[in-house]
């Protein structure tokens, strides 16, 4: 079952890389003709900043549709907590213009995969395996992975490769340009289409990569200290990174196959360390928590979480550094949770709540931790005690979207509209709340409204048929009703609808060229 699903995978992720090829050369056949030769690695003028934001949505919606992409809130949050310090950092350095960060998504997909990787898409996108997740050893590792990835988009690099590979047509170009992505799911795979060119123009690619890894190295490790992390994380990951790379071949770590590394990265990151630099300050508490959140997130087989619920019970735990025992006892909990071992789970998270008692961040997710156990263990009454007044505004989505769910679950979510409303407003593009909004409408009995909610969820996945197909339920259902509130609700729906068909009309003009 696990090779027919995988390789299903496959066939879904090769069918969109031959239409996104396509897209590549009716986009880039007229700039490809007229392209001047450029300084250096290029400015990547060949694809302006909207057509790259194009070309990435048509990637990551397929990453919506993969099933192992892992939409955690939790996860969500500290990713894109980290990612969003760099952007700062980005700005202020003048890396990052302000239309590249109004036009870009500046978003990270989480991929349930335990593979070790990370990967960059055109327009803001990012992907991150829970592996990477897992491995790192401290916060700081994790953000120079991030730094790296943000600073191949900042400095346009897949643009700047269809530059130096002028002389290749665009849909060689497109194969060289989406190996490594293919490769982030299957070495083999990615291997094959990058076999689709010459071995002339793979060579050109790779030693052009060096040239973008290097920048992409020198651009990120820039951003660290600003961002508020210790750079000494880029070079601890990169000795990480040479230590995989010398005993391990498997596949488990894609990230060296689409980041090659070489000793010169190596050396040149452990050379732009300042001397005198004060030692990085130890990992907090809610990184281990993360790292095994996302180890049990990743679904590695009951034998794996049974033993991890048997170390968090083990009399030596005491022993260990409190870091250690939070993180075993975070991985524990969640174990014993995939398991249904609920009193079990019980006994972990309170262990837990009083090792991090005085840990603001630690608590917060402890408290987190709790309330979901609740929810999952059927006590909806028992989640709500837990999470006390967290979640009952909009400032914080993990608590925002698991009270929606015990609310819900108490059949009291009323509350949360507005509270929804208020957050959507602000992020439009996500799915997860919007998708809560339109089971807080429908419990409250306004199909409309719940209608059109699940149309903007389908849109902030770039599914622009399905959102047009929700849209025109909710007109279908407007002309059924007679309401004030109902005929505000269906100009709304009538609106978007044009919206979304235009977004959907364009799409289909692009598969017609694909053909």
């Amino acid at each position: 079952m696990r090779f027919f699903k995988k390789n299903m995978a496959l066939a879904r992720l090769r069918q969109a890389l031959i239409a996104i090829l396509l897209i590549v050369n009716a986009w880039l056949a007229p700039a490809w003709v007229q392209a001047q030769l450029l300084p250096a690695l290029g400015d990547g003028a060949e694809l302006s900043l909207g057509a790259e934001r194009e070309f990435g949505e048509r990637i990551v919606a397929e990453l919506y549709r993969d099933p192992d992409y892992i939409a955690d809130p939790v996860l969500q949050e500290y990713a894109q907590a980290m990612l969003a310090a760099l952007l700062h950092a980005a700005r202020e350095r003048g890396e990052l213009t302000n239309e590249m960060a109004e036009r870009y998504a500046w978003q990270i997909l989480l991929v349930r995969d335990r593979s070790v990787n990370a990967f960059a898409l055109p327009g803001g996108f990012f992907g991150l395996h829970l592996g990477m997740i897992a491995v790192v050893a401290t916060p700081d590792e994790l953000a120079s992975v991030l730094a790296h990835e943000l600073s191949h988009v900042t400095q346009r690099h897949i643009a700047r490769l269809i530059a130096q590979e002028k002389r290749q047509t665009p849909l060689m170009i497109g194969a060289l340009i989406l190996g490594a992505l293919v490769a982030s799911r299957s070495p083999d795979a990615g291997q094959a289409v990058m076999m689709g060119g010459s071995a002339l123009a793979v060579q050109n690619q790779l030693n052009f990569s060096r040239d973008m890894e290097r920048e992409a190295d020198r651009v990120g490790f820039s951003l660290m200290r600003p961002a508020g992390y210790a750079p000494q994380g880029f070079v601890t990951m990169f000795d990480k990174l040479q230590a995989a790379n010398r005993i391990n071949d498997n596949g488990d770590w894609p990230y060296l196959r689409s980041h090659p590394l070489t000793s010169q990265r190596i050396a040149d990151l452990h050379g732009r360390l300042p001397k005198g630099l004060p030692p990085a300050p130890p990992a907090p508490l809610v990184h281990a928590m993360m790292a095994a959140r996302a180890r049990v997130l990743m679904r590695p087989g009951i034998d794996a979480w049974r033993r991890w619920v048997v170390d968090a019970q083990a009399p030596e735990l005491a022993t260990r550094s409190l870091a250690d025992r939070v993180g075993a006892r975070t991985q524990g909990a969640l174990a014993a949770v995939q398991l249904q071992e609920w009193a079990l789970a019980r006994r972990l998270v309170a262990a837990l709540q009083a090792d991090v008692r005085g840990d603001a961040p630690g608590t917060r997710q402890a408290r987190l931790m709790a309330a979901e156990l609740e929810l999952d263990a059927g006590d909806a009454t028992a989640a709500l005690a837990a999470l006390g007044n967290a979640g009952a505004d909009a400032s914080a989505r993990p608590e925002m979207l698991l009270r929606t769910r015990v609310l819900l679950a108490l059949g009291q979510a009323a509350p949360m509209a507005g509270v929804l409303q208020t957050w959507v407003t602000d992020h439009a593009h996500d799915a997860a709340a919007w998708q809560a909004l339109a089971q807080v409408w429908h419990a409250q009995g306004q199909a409309l409204r719940a209608v059109r909610a699940e149309g903007e969820a389908q849109a902030a996945h770039y599914d622009y048929a399905g959102a047009v197909d929700r849209f025109r339920a909710g007109q279908d259902l407007a002309h059924r009703s007679t309401g004030a509130q109902d005929y505000i609700e269906a100009s709304i729906i009538d609106t978007r609808l044009r919206a979304v068909q235009s977004l959907l009309a364009q799409q289909t003009r692009e598969r017609r060229v694909d053909q």
